[in-house]
């Protein structure tokens, strides 16, 4: 089978709310936010899907590598699996990525995404089907994060007919993975469970220990529909989705200095030998979607969900924090060297990061088709209220690392119980609503008016006890925004191959709970592009510029800001403007062989355009993790459906870890290092739906400090090699 263009690159569609699709083909696992490649002309903006069939060629299950393929998008690895991504999308900021709208199955997927978005639970991404990333006016559709862009990731469909699926993979460092599912469907009804469950024994090895440095996940998924007859006057359709997942990780924020990281970048030291991320996710949704007429659908949504986690790592060592320390020692301190190496005796405190989330709303959309003045339009009305919680309860175990015949050893010594800080709860309470008209002005002009209100108020209490009888004096905190944000965006076709688009679009995200009186994050975005597709050739370039007027910085132990670890900060007056690039084509080579190529590049120019009141931010300071260039190349051989063969090149520019490393007197120890990786994968059909697969991660085994965040240096995945079968039946 010839594979085309629409199959191998990143496809740019419409919004889900478009009605050009019926009622009846609106399943649970239809309802994404973006589309398919036959619809990309319609969307006034930037908008790319990578398909199930992309995802397939590499095998990812780390949608780190995954996300490389999308233009206007960053990334700042951690523990070179994926578990915790940190993603930004044109410049909105990458730290656990709280600055974008995470979303699975079209509903809201981080913990608490207004009062804390930082996203610490991320579903595997191994039984993921598809990855949509919105971007420009439409983006308003969506929320709370509107200003850089919206990630969707679509999940295992509901088969049409009884079918399932089975892939098993081992691969060194003692990995090993199975994805399996299986489901079917008549007229009137639909089901499908799913699993995906995956371990490795990490690529790090602790000093002077023999635990592992790996993690064990599981995740588990089951779907029902039930719908009306397809030819029903009026159609009725009920969607419902469970899921659960677990996870032990043996992870920390302790990294490296730069001098231990040139001797060795998969060692830890012995000091995060306890290091622990224990979580478990529960989410429920019911989607009832009824077709009054072929012009008028509703929608409703309600979802609930639940993580619980509990981070019990590594919080100081010698008296001093991870991040002084580790900074000591890159300094030359021999105490600082000592105590990381295990050769100095030092107190440890060691805290255990044990949260509770709660995210829960009911979201309703209204589609309809009309016509006016002349002219189509398609009409969506959405409104949804949510509300979420973060609940710190956070005591510390207080450690002595002793030497014993040269060894370190780690002795308890008590408990210290959680106050201020470490005990606290956050809140929020949001209402939001839109309205999007999509019109067909001539068979040229398409215009696209959007037009969304948030109204939203977070709160956080921190208790001086723990019973939680007593608030600690000042310690309470409150804010309360409403905004409007509008936007309109625009596509022409200039002739059957080309298209051009721009927009306009007021973008907003929230400041989070953990202080009072700090304003939203808010920005005018632009953007204006081209679109070209001739034959076997699709090429795409998108210019953004985004003017903010409030710079805002999400404060965490993985992010600080400062010495502040909670709530947010507010930066200032920044610009960040950039170009989006995308190129494909297919190569026909005669015998039945086809080679598919497609690259993406990103530049960015950001920086701080106006010094703040108190003289901490200055005009011309740069924005933390923002890389100037990364782009991507991927190149594949492939004899029909027999077998197939790709390489996927990633570059990664140098990143600044804060808002100084351009400032007179910054040092090396303010950037990470560019990075190039390369990444293999080939398959062969051995019967008709099975296939035997091989993957190859970092093949030329270049590892760089990739980040230097939570606290020291961090390297990528070292080459690591997989085999594999995957069975559809």
């Amino acid at each position: 089978m010839q594979y085309r263009v629409s199959r191998s690159l990143l496809a740019i569609a419409i919004a889900s709310a478009s009605l050009a699709t019926t009622a009846q083909e609106q399943n649970l696992e239809e309802l994404v936010i973006i589309g398919d490649a036959e619809t990309a002309s319609a969307l006034p903006g930037s908008a790319h899907v990578v398909s199930s069939e992309q995802l397939e060629q590499m095998k990812y299950t780390d949608i780190n590598q995954a996300i490389r393929q999308v233009p206007g998008t960053y990334l700042r690895e951690e523990e070179g699996y994926g578990l915790r991504p940190n993603i930004g999308i044109r410049g909105s900021g990458s730290s656990r990525s709280s600055g974008i709208t995470l979303m699975e199955d079209s509903v809201l997927m981080a913990p608490a995404p207004y009062s804390g978005p930082a996203a610490y639970y991320f579903p595997s991404f191994g039984r993921m089907s598809g990855i949509e990333v919105l971007k420009g006016p439409n983006l308003l559709r969506y929320g709370p994060a509107t200003v850089g862009g919206a990630l969707n990731l679509r999940s295992t469909p509901i088969p049409d007919s009884p079918a399932g699926h089975v892939t098993a993979e081992i691969g060194e460092e003692g990995s090993k993975r199975i994805h399996a599912w299986y489901g079917a469907s008549t007229d009137q009804v639909g089901w499908m469970i799913e699993t995906h469950q995956q371990e490795n024994d990490g690529f790090k090895d602790i000093q002077y220990s023999d635990r592992e440095s790996g993690f064990d996940k599981q995740d588990f998924v089951a779907k029902l529909r039930l719908n009306s007859a397809p030819d029903a006057d009026i159609y009725h359709q009920l969607d419902l989705k469970v899921d659960y997942s677990e996870e032990l990780s043996n992870e920390t924020y302790l990294g490296l200095t730069d001098e231990d990281f040139a001797e060795d970048p998969n060692q830890r030291y012995f000091a995060s030998e306890l290091d622990n991320m224990d979580n478990q996710r529960n989410g429920f949704m019911a989607r009832y979607l009824v077709e009054l007429s072929p012009e008028l659908a509703l929608t409703t949504t309600a979802y609930y969900n639940t993580f619980k986690r509990d981070w019990y790592k590594a919080n100081s060592l010698g008296g001093s924090s991870l991040g002084s320390i580790i900074s000591s020692a890159n300094g030359g301190d021999p105490t600082a060297i000592g105590q990381l190496h295990g050769n100095i005796a030092a107190d440890l405190e060691v805290k255990s990061n044990s949260r509770e989330y709660v995210s829960k709303g009911l979201d309703f959309k209204a589609d309809w088709m009309t016509s006016a003045a002349g002219m189509d339009h398609n009409l969506t009305f959405g409104v949804r209220y949510h509300e979420d919680e973060v609940d710190r309860f956070q005591p510390v175990d207080n450690f002595r690392q002793e030497i014993f015949n040269g060894q370190p050893a780690i002795t308890y010594v008590s408990t210290t119980q959680p106050t201020g800080g470490d005990n606290r709860i956050e809140e929020a309470e949001a209402w939001s609503a839109y309205i999007a008209d999509r019109i067909d002005v001539t068979d040229r002009l398409e215009v696209t008016a959007l037009l969304r209100y948030e109204d939203f108020e977070t709160q956080a209490k921190r208790y001086a006890d723990v019973d939680r009888t007593t608030i600690q004096a000042g310690s309470s905190a409150k804010n309360s925004t409403s905004e409007l944000l509008p936007g309109i965006g625009m596509t022409y076709d200039l002739n059957d191959e080309v298209i051009l688009l721009g927009g306009v679009h007021r973008g907003m995200r929230p400041a989070g709970a953990g202080s009072t009186d700090v304003d939203p994050e808010i920005s005018i975005n632009y953007e204006a592009g081209v679109r070209l597709h001739r034959g076997e050739f699709f090429g795409e370039a998108i210019a953004f510029y985004s003017d903010y007027s409030n710079t805002v910085q999400y404060c965490s132990l993985a992010n600080p800001c400062g010495s502040q670890t909670s709530g947010s900060i507010s930066k200032g007056e920044s610009t960040i403007a950039g170009l989006e690039t995308l190129v494909g084509y297919e190569i026909p080579l005669g015998g039945g062989l086809t080679a598919p190529l497609s690259a993406t590049w990103t530049y960015t120019d950001a920086e701080i355009t106006k010094d703040s009141d108190d003289g901490s931010v200055l005009d011309g300071d740069n924005l933390a993790y923002l890389p100037e260039q990364v782009f991507n190349v991927r190149a594949g051989l492939r004899s029909g459906e027999l077998w197939d063969a790709y390489v996927d090149l990633a570059y990664v520019d140098e990143m600044c870890i804060n808002g100084e490393c351009n400032r007179a007197g910054s040092t090396k120890f303010d950037k990470t290092e560019a990075y190039t990786v390369v990444n293999f994968s080939g398959s062969y059909q051995v019967a008709p739906g099975a296939r035997v697969f091989t993957k190859i991660a970092n093949l030329m085994d270049d590892q760089k400090i990739v980040s230097r965040s939570p606290y020291g240096a961090r390297p990528n995945l070292p080459r690591t090699a997989y085999l594999g079968m995957s069975v559809d039946f």
